[in-house]
């Protein structure tokens, strides 16, 4: 007796299609599960028996062989459960014949045959609709979330015993709902930042307008200033004028948080992730990692929004530079013995750090010429070079008043925004700071009487290569700004400006 049952596993962010294949044979009574099964895909013997049990359904008592093809993918997680007892009790004849044929399924079964919620339904689903799957059966819990994908229809479960009975006929499928306006929303920025106004910061009219510029091209940012001068607080006021996700980017972001095990209520999460690590962070929990599972880390948890870093100086400089290549190709792979999963890193990098250990600068600095040197070396010269915005943060004067709010400095952000995808519509990148090497020349392009700047600030300041396109790139955020058709010389040399070396 044989049966087969679609499902899925995670692997990283993304979903695998599965093929649960149940025998059922003659011989003494066992149970083997094969096809690269961790250990909590291992585990499911007894919570499938005692769920069965629990359940008013047989166990059979005979030789029984669970195949997770394709045999080659690591199958980890508890969500194969539903799916494996199902399997046998099509294998066993108390479902009809094809009553799954075109249906998926997705679940852990509790021991008292309850059907409970899986990490990444989102992506799970999301696979299987690739696959043309037309139909799922989750658990309740994850019903709105599936939903979500509309190319499939979706079934919600609360027990085996009732979910046998939908199959066969004999019972209602359960009726659930969409999560309302009024539910709390799937965000992931800190409550803080829901009712934080930039109208709260005073003076730092130079370090404003380098926020703005950054919010609206996705630029990199380093605040560097004495304590108590504003770098955080301007800085944690950044998600209030950052343009929302669109559709696509929405259900990118809500696909990897379901996977990373975050609840997102059943709702897709449309403001951009605001992600503030802790400086005592390890390499793995900043760029992901594990052994049987990698798992995410904050630069993908961080991914189409922002990762602030305060206190930057404060980070292992291992872990600083481990954030070298994802800044540049926006994507970080971790590779292990048995696979390389791939996780996806388009972050915003903003970053505070004092100039010294005492932290006071010039002139009041009582460091050491020697502790100095020390602390320049936590950040490396190539890590410094990828930030497209280096401000120096002084302190506000005592007469300094409240600066533009948010809502107005937003509408110049979300204007250059829509600039920018009406000019990459046809591009696989959608801002300014994701514009390729290759194509800086022929998407960024200069006025005529920009020229003779634009080699003047090459010789002058003797830039990388990396340095002159960022430049460039921070150029065309200020002309979306002034809503200018090409980069004048003086956005040029303002781009050069919010450029400089910090100490």
């Amino acid at each position: 007796m044989l049966a087969a049952v679609r499902s899925a596993t995670l692997v990283g962010v993304d979903g695998q299609v599965v093929t649960v294949e149940v025998h059922v044979s003659q011989g003494l009574p066992a149970y083997n599960v094969v096809g690269l099964p961790d250990t909590a895909v291992r585990e499911s013997r007894e919570r499938v028996r005692a769920a069965m049990l629990s359940s008013d359904l047989t166990f059979p008592m005979q030789r029984i062989t669970v195949n997770l093809a394709p045999g080659g993918v690591r199958k980890t997680g508890s969500g194969l459960e539903l799916a494996v007892a199902l399997g046998l009790l099509l294998a066993a004849g108390a479902l009809p014949a094809g009553v799954l044929d075109g249906v998926a399924v997705l679940g852990e079964l509790g021991l008292d045959g309850s059907v409970r919620a899986v990490p990444g339904t989102l992506a799970l689903v999301d696979a299987l609709a690739r696959r043309g799957v037309a139909s799922v059966l989750v658990p309740l819990a994850n019903a709105a979330e599936a939903e979500l994908v509309d190319s499939v229809h979706v079934r919600a479960a609360r027990t085996l015993a009732e979910l046998r009975a939908c199959l066969k006929g004999e019972d209602e499928w359960p009726a659930w709902s969409a999560p309302t306006g009024d539910d709390t929303p799937a965000d992931n920025t800190e409550s803080d930042d829901e009712i934080a106004d930039l109208a709260d910061v005073r003076g730092l009219v130079f370090a404003r307008r380098a926020v703005e510029v950054a919010a609206a091209g996705a630029h990199h940012l380093l605040l560097v200033g004495p304590p108590g001068t504003g770098k955080t607080m301007l800085a944690r006021r950044l998600p209030s004028i950052l343009a929302p996700l669109d559709r696509r980017e929405a259900l990118d972001v809500t696909r990897i948080h379901s996977a990373a095990g975050e609840s997102v209520h059943g709702r897709l999460i449309t403001t951009r992730p605001f992600r503030a690590p802790h400086h005592t962070a390890s390499t793995a929990s900043l760029v992901g990692g594990g052994s049987a599972r990698p798992r995410p880390g904050e630069v993908t948890l961080a991914h189409r929004g922002v990762l602030f870093l305060d206190e930057v100086g404060e980070f292992a400089p291992t872990a600083l530079d481990a954030l070298r290549q994802p800044l540049e190709e926006r994507v970080i792979r971790i590779s292990r013995q048995h696979a390389t999963v791939t996780f996806p890193a388009s972050f915003q990098l903003v970053a505070c750090t004092n100039p010294c250990p005492c932290g006071l600068g010039e002139p009041a600095c009582r460091c050491t010429e020697a502790q100095r040197a020390r602390y320049r070396r936590r950040l490396s010269a190539p890590f410094l070079d990828r930030f497209d915005l280096r401000v120096r943060v002084t302190a506000p004067e005592p007469r300094d008043t409240r600066g533009e709010s948010s809502a107005d400095v937003r509408a110049r952000v979300l204007a250059a925004v829509n600039r920018q995808r009406h000019r990459y519509a046809d591009w696989p990148w959608s801002q300014n700071a994701h514009v390729p090497a290759g194509a800086v020349e022929t998407m960024l392009a200069l006025a005529r009487d920009a020229d003779c700047t634009w080699r003047d600030l090459i010789a002058d300041r003797v830039l990388t290569g990396r340095g002159a396109a960022r430049i460039r790139r921070v150029a065309r955020t200020l002309a979306d700004l002034d809503d200018a058709p090409h980069i004048t010389p003086a956005h040029l040399e303002s781009a050069a400006v919010l450029r400089s070396d910090v100490p």
